[in-house]
């Protein structure tokens, strides 16, 4: 799938990127086209994150409406990659070999972009913005020429579970369904950085793979341990399976919700209103049908920006609200590029925003990065499932 998009940046050392030129004499630039590159999983097992690609697409749609950016319009190839890594990499070589884009943004998935990150190193193109919460993205060490998008990191999630849990019963135990790849173990870190020597005891996992048909013996399982707390760690088909299968074996714990699956249609509508009722998880965007929200002007702007560019979009996905994120920082990146828009040029401005308000992230939370900072977002609001929707509730805090 081929789509027109924005691009976004990111700072790297000149050492790893090189000195920058004529925009003209840059891959994927022109005197009138920025074009930049993705692969999203619009088929496969978990194609209700490709919402998230066709949010991006949309956002720069309007992006190009206007005019574009610095005079140029933006070119996003959207391509579909099946949420297979082997496919990630085929796609991405394939966007930067023959479509010769300036760079990868917003790649779905943490094993897709680990899989393609050491062949973007070497060639020497920016992974920016990547969609996935894996704190390793955040780690310039690892990953120079990566940044994480607008969203909060998986481990410091799960440090706030744990502390959460804790503060309630101290001798909490907790059972863990994680998706057995980098995605489920970054939970199982963050639990680990809180417990400490109590991990191994305090802690069971059952661990699934995405191709699964099904996870309720693992749910089964987890219930016999008697847990106090579970933690789903888990995409939308398999956390709307958790969250179901938990009701009808009428197993109450204190129960943690991965906010990559709060999605009122793919996971609480499908597992079952009732069977979602007292769930927490953790948000960081505005919820577009909050009442709270209701006279908001930027939840106005997100609803003209979709009755416009996604009109048969459903609101209830926030992966519309996230795209329209990451396009937005995005955008701010380009236009603080200018006319450099060499790889090295992209990559410093994307790492050198201070306190960025976007209109669809909760009052409070702001966008930082810095050449030792690749995490954007690191501050979110609890938030408890009514049967009938999210609530919020206590302060907006640090997920550090």
């Amino acid at each position: 799938m081929r789509s027109t998009i924005a691009a976004a940046g990111l700072l790297a050392v000149s050492a790893v990127l090189g000195a920058s030129a004529r925009a003209e004499d840059q891959p994927g630039i022109s005197a009138s086209e920025i074009r930049i590159g993705q692969t999203m999983p619009y088929s496969g097992p978990v194609s209700a994150f490709g919402i998230l690609g066709k949010g991006e697409v949309a956002y720069f749609k309007m992006v190009n409406d206007r005019g574009g950016i610095n005079g140029r319009k933006v070119n996003l190839l959207s391509l579909d990659d099946s949420y297979v890594p082997p496919k990630t990499v085929e796609q991405t070589r394939r966007l930067v070999e023959s479509d010769e884009v300036a760079f990868i943004f917003s790649t779905m998935g943490t094993a897709h972009n680990t899989a393609i990150a050491k062949y973007l190193q070497g060639k020497k193109v920016p992974q920016l913005f990547v969609a996935s919460g894996a704190s390793k993205f955040g780690d310039p060490a690892q990953f120079p020429l990566a940044l994480m998008g607008v969203m909060a990191p998986f481990r410091n999630e799960a440090r706030m579970y744990a502390r959460y849990a804790l503060e309630r019963k101290p001798d909490a135990s907790f059972a863990v369904l994680a998706q057995n790849d980098d995605f489920g173990r970054d939970y199982l870190a963050g639990l680990k950085d809180v417990l400490g020597e109590r991990f191994e005891t305090a802690v069971t996992a059952a661990t699934y793979e995405p191709t699964e048909p099904t996870i309720d013996s693992q749910i089964v399982k987890l219930k016999s341990t008697g847990a106090d707390a579970l933690v789903i760690a888990a995409t939308p088909k398999f956390a709307a399976q958790a969250i179901r299968k938990t009701h009808e074996i009428n197993w109450r714990p204190m129960t943690f919700l991965s906010n990559v699956s709060v999605w009122m249609s793919s996971v609480m509508e499908p597992a079952g209103l009732e069977a979602g009722i007292g769930i927490i998880s953790t948000a960081y965007v505005k919820d577009p049908l909050d009442p709270a929200w209701a006279d908001d002007p930027g939840v106005k702007g997100w609803r003209d920006y979709m009755a416009r560019y996604v009109p048969d979009g459903d609101l209830r996905d926030s992966n519309y609200v996230n795209g329209y994120n990451n396009g937005m920082v995005l955008e701010h990146v380009l236009k603080a590029a200018g006319n450099d828009l060499s790889r090295d040029n992209i990559l410093r401005q994307a790492l050198s925003i201070k306190d960025l308000e976007l209109p669809m992230l909760l009052p409070g939370i702001k966008v930082n990065t810095g050449e030792t900072d690749h995490l954007p977002v690191e501050q979110v609001q609890f938030m408890r499932f009514t049967g009938k929707q999210w609530e919020r509730f206590g302060e907006v805090l640090s997920t550090k």
